[in-house]
């Protein structure tokens, strides 16, 4: 029973020794905003740029056709009814035709430019993460977690700011 105490006792003392050293070791914690950075960078809206100039032609050539199929759809309402069968079927057959095209073209513009984007988004995060990574190491930090996963942070251990500035030279 003394052993017991004795262990007890040293046990207690040794806590109370290292608690203030525990103290001092807390992990120095940052927070980013990756869907910030992801809004407000320099590269993002030049990436943005990029894809809007690349894909440009092609919207037009959509816009024209949706007009064109406008136009077609019109004309069908208010000549429908003089046509003959045979000269309807064929408007009927025109559009059709163009509608078919139209939403060919339009899934394909659709599924390049997300392919294209997640491209540019996909190297964009990396730089962004290799900025994270220095800017941690720059300010000593143990861990830097995403905003979305937090419930609180305080405004002091954000560098969201720091990586958005940070990335406007990349």
């Amino acid at each position: 029973m003394m052993a017991a105490r004795s262990i007890l006792r040293f046990a207690a003392l040794g806590i109370i020794v290292l608690l203030p050293s525990l103290a001092h070791a807390q992990a120095k914690i940052g927070l980013v905003d990756a869907d910030r950075v992801l809004r407000e960078s320099a590269p993002v809206q030049r990436a943005e740029k990029k894809l809007k100039a690349e894909f440009e032609s092609r919207d037009q050539e959509l816009a024209r056709i949706a007009a064109q199929l406008k136009q077609t759809q019109d004309e069908m309402d208010r000549t429908g009814v003089t046509l003959s069968d045979s000269q309807r079927r064929a408007k009927e057959r025109e559009f059709a035709d163009l509608n078919r095209d139209f939403q060919r073209k339009q899934r394909e513009f659709r599924e390049d430019l997300n392919q294209r984007r997640n491209e540019e988004l996909g190297q964009l995060v990396k730089v962004a993460e290799e900025v994270i990574r220095r800017i941690a190491q720059e300010q000593n930090l143990d861990i830097v977690l995403r905003r979305e996963a937090t419930v609180y942070a305080s405004p002091r251990i954000d560098i969201t700011e720091k990586v958005i500035k940070a990335l406007e030279d990349k």
